[in-house]
């Protein structure tokens, strides 16, 4: 059996439902989930459709070249087709925080995670042991900033060597230059505290504590070069009391972090997310 996922968008007129229905009922496809939302202000539509095919004679890519040349053109969709068969390639980015990785690759194991990992790169080499543990292959490449600009190539080298879909920054410390952003447009999750902007720095939980904060959270967003400020895929939050300490706020802080960021990766994973002008879509 060939299951694909189909997800587009394009201006809201009558007809698009039905005729994406029958497309797929034409070609012997059955659909099995089908979600679709209306920006009344943008006057867009999107939607996101899963269908089966158990036909022997099944083609993807006459498939793709028939719903391009018929609905796209008729629509003027912006579209992409998915088949669940191929896990996409993940790389993952670290520097010395290792709960995320540890998550992530815990995840990974127990086959949590319907996708590839060929390497973890690093900017330090803490961290070489558990990759080495996970048995998958650790880059490091320093960066300082006489070496910013090498670095970034053997990025990009290694990235299309391993033929890499999309990175994950599990606490990468680094900022991500314009170029790497623009080879890998909405494919580079980023996880930090949501204490931005408001508590800046290197000590951010000790900031808010003395403040007396009631909420910490988590947030999961693709990165643009604006920083910090990409389309948001995944949040959550924690209450807390003057009762918790500095240790406790940070130690909530990382739990979050952990599990927002592994949500967002399994969001991506799936193909449940939409991105139109920063703003996310996502069909759960």
């Amino acid at each position: 059996m060939n299951k694909i996922t189909l997800m587009m968008h394009c201006k809201d007129q009558p007809g698009i439902i039905a005729a994406v229905s029958n497309f797929i009922a034409d070609n012997q496809g059955n659909i099995v989930y089908i979600d679709q939302h209306v920006d009344r202000e943008q006057n867009i539509f999107f939607m996101r459709l899963e269908s089966e095919f158990e036909n022997a004679d099944f083609n993807l890519e006459q498939l793709k070249t028939a719903f391009k040349t018929t609905l796209v053109q008729e629509f003027k969709m912006k579209w992409r087709i998915y088949t669940a068969e191929v896990k996409p390639r993940m790389a993952i980015f670290v520097s010395k925080y290792d709960h995320c990785l540890y998550d992530i690759l815990g995840r990974y194991n127990a086959g949590e995670l319907h996708t590839e990992i060929p390497f973890i790169l690093s900017n330090h080499l803490d961290l070489k042991p558990i990759a080495d543990s996970y048995n998958i292959p650790f880059y490091h490449v320093p960066v300082t900033k006489d070496t910013k600009a090498e670095a970034e190539a053997r990025q990009l080298e290694l990235l299309k060597e391993h033929q890499i879909d999309f990175i994950v920054l599990a606490r990468y410390m680094q900022i991500i230059s314009s170029k790497l952003i623009e080879e890998y447009p909405n494919k580079i999750i980023n996880i930090h505290h949501s204490f931005l902007p408001a508590f800046v720095g290197a000590k951010p939980y000790h900031s808010a504590y003395k403040r007396g904060v009631k909420i910490i959270g988590a947030t999961s967003h693709y990165v643009t070069e604006d920083l910090d400020a990409g389309p948001i895929i995944e949040q959550d939050v924690a209450r807390v009391s003057h009762t918790h300490a500095i240790t406790d706020l940070i130690a909530k802080g990382r739990d979050l972090e952990k599990i927002v960021l592994a949500t967002a990766i399994k969001l991506h994973i799936n193909r449940k997310v939409m991105v139109y002008n920063n703003k996310t879509l996502i069909f759960y």
